[in-house]
């Protein structure tokens, strides 16, 4: 197994930390899109638990939002939902936020908690997999693991 970078190291020992048996896996690819990691793990786009950070304009706190591979997260549903205006984050507060860089964001072991928000179409699967803090490294887990370890909020998102 390739050496993990210090930032999926940080993931691995979060997933123990928490009780998940599953290691991270580095790929040979890039898994920087949805679609690059499902060609490179052999599964369905839809299967990619991609992490998107916003920023709410009021607190400028970052917001979470885990959705299928194959969803584009409908901004305007999520802020009326959360009756709050979301900005866009640019590559230094993500990295500011969470410590890790746009591409390989995980759903968990940010620098700080992050409120987080769970697509609810992902739970229509058994396994799905995310980024684990490096564009090439992800790891398996289920969505209920996903929302237990998260603490998230699940609802539609696209």
């Amino acid at each position: 197994m390739q050496k993990l970078t210090a930032n999926s190291q940080v993931i691995q020992d979060t997933l123990q930390e928490l009780g998940h048996p599953n290691e991270v896996v580095v790929l040979e690819d890039s898994a920087r899109t949805a679609q690059e990691a499902a060609d490179a793990l052999g599964c369905e786009v839809a299967q990619i638990a991609k992490s998107i950070i916003f920023r709410l304009k009021s607190t400028d706190e970052p917001l979470l939002v885990v959705t299928s591979g194959i969803n584009r997260v409908n901004e305007k549903s999520i802020a009326q939902k959360l009756n709050e205006k979301l900005g866009k984050a640019d590559a230094d507060f993500v990295r500011e936020a969470t410590g890790f860089v746009i591409g390989g964001v995980p759903p968990l072991g940010h620098k700080k908690p992050v409120r987080t928000l769970i697509d609810e179409d992902l739970f229509q699967y058994e396994m799905i997999w995310a980024a684990a803090g490096h564009p090439k490294v992800v790891f398996s887990l289920t969505p209920d693991e996903l929302k237990k370890m998260t603490k998230g909020e699940v609802l539609t998102v696209k």
